[in-house]
């Protein structure tokens, strides 16, 4: 019973676009079968009729072409902001065992606000300024650093550091720009205007104008949802679930739980420490 509610979820997402886009095409098809009954149709199927959905197709491949790239980019970004949350983490904890560096203790506890503070940006609780300021006081850590290890080292954390505030950085300009608004626009339009021809079109018998004006309703729609669904690849609710086709946050958990075992590993070994008879 669980792998089966284990499928049907894995299922839905990947169909939740093809059946709202099917809706739209259901109605398309109400309407198509009701001006076929009534004999209204008034356009006669001329190549020009061809020329125009064959055009809104081209046009709807160019913006699909451009936010597919986006989306592959951004596809990246999370387990990259990932890697480098950990390297940093990873450094300060080495610094702690070998130096016993209560800066690093701090800035392990730092991190793993970090990284939830990261999570909640990507579903909107934090602002993006406010999250700036977070990845650049990490640079208040590492000058505490500077008595315990030698400048390579800081050097090395302060790339990484630069690196999260980048892809943080690009991940905003994702979210909040639209690619080729004008060209979106446009293409919204005009797939309205072909909808309302294939309404409209003389096409004998009434079954099979039925069958292709809903065929073509439903592509073109899928088309529209799905790149306005990929444009922003970074969509998610208040708690994390994805809205659609949004990249997975999971190397961001994964980091979370490494990074607090790293400080439940500190905290103990500081606990064990302090109990410890003193020779």
């Amino acid at each position: 019973m669980g792998s089966m509610q284990g499928r049907i979820r894995a299922w839905l997402p990947s169909w939740s676009l093809p059946l709202r886009a099917l809706a739209i095409a259901l109605v398309v098809v109400i309407v198509r079968l009701v001006l076929d009954l009534a004999s209204l149709e008034r356009i006669s199927l001329s190549p020009l009729v061809v020329a125009l959905i064959t055009a809104n197709v081209f046009v709807l491949s160019f913006i699909l072409n451009g936010v597919l790239s986006d989306y592959k980019e951004s596809e990246k970004l999370p387990g990259d902001l990932a890697t480098g949350m950990e390297s940093i983490a990873e450094d300060c904890l080495l610094l702690w065992r070998h130096k016993q560096a209560q800066p690093a203790r701090d800035c392990l506890h730092y991190m793993l606000d970090l990284t939830v503070a990261l999570k909640g940006w990507f579903c909107k609780k934090e602002r993006t300024q406010s999250l700036m300021d977070k990845v650049y006081g990490l640079g208040d850590f590492f000058m505490a650093f500077e008595p315990f290890t030698q400048a390579n080292f800081i050097v090395r954390l302060k790339q990484e550091q630069n690196a999260i505030s980048r892809m943080v950085t690009r991940i905003h300009t994702v979210r909040e720009t639209e690619f080729v608004s004008s060209g979106h626009t446009m293409a919204k339009a005009v797939t309205g205007f072909v909808l309302i021809a294939l309404l409209t079109v003389k096409v004998d018998p009434w079954y099979e104008s039925v069958f292709l004006v809903g065929v073509i309703a439903w592509f073109l729609s899928y088309l529209i949802m799905l790149i306005s669904d990929l444009d922003n690849p970074f969509d998610y609710d208040e708690e994390g679930r994805p809205r659609g086709q949004e990249i997975s946050l999971k190397p961001l958990d994964d980091v979370e739980r490494r990074i607090a075992q790293k400080l439940e590993f500190v905290n103990s070994a500081s606990i064990m420490a302090s109990e410890s008879p003193s020779p």
